[in-house]
């Protein structure tokens, strides 16, 4: 999908989950205000909320009225836990190559 049929919301929600993903934003840690999430991103204040409320309803960030919004606790530890996951899926793939590739070299030294 290109830039252009991405919404602009969506676009802010990609980028917070890719920073969450990345280790850049931690649990606990605040976010911008709408009004500087606004200006980063070229857009109105209205479409910073609608993307708040997306990153609100996946469980990535909560809101405290007057004080800002901030990376959950669980939003770090699921992007490790998938992380992990996505690890532990390569190791078993090579383990399962390497024993395929030992077998056929098994056969052709014969």
């Amino acid at each position: 999908m290109s830039d252009e049929a991405v919404q602009p919301y969506q676009r802010i929600v990609k980028n917070v989950r890719d920073k969450i993903r990345s280790g850049q934003l931690t649990a606990g840690t605040k976010l911008p205000s709408t009004r500087e999430l606004a200006d980063t991103y070229d857009v109105a204040p209205g479409t910073v909320q609608r993307a708040l409320t997306e990153l609100r309803t996946a469980g990535l960030i909560y809101s405290h009225q007057g004080r800002g919004s901030f990376v959950t606790e669980t939003a770090s530890e699921s992007a490790e836990d998938s992380t992990a996951r996505a690890l532990r899926r390569l190791e078993e793939q090579i383990a399962d190559l390497t024993a395929r590739l030992a077998k056929i070299e098994e056969g052709h030294s014969s």
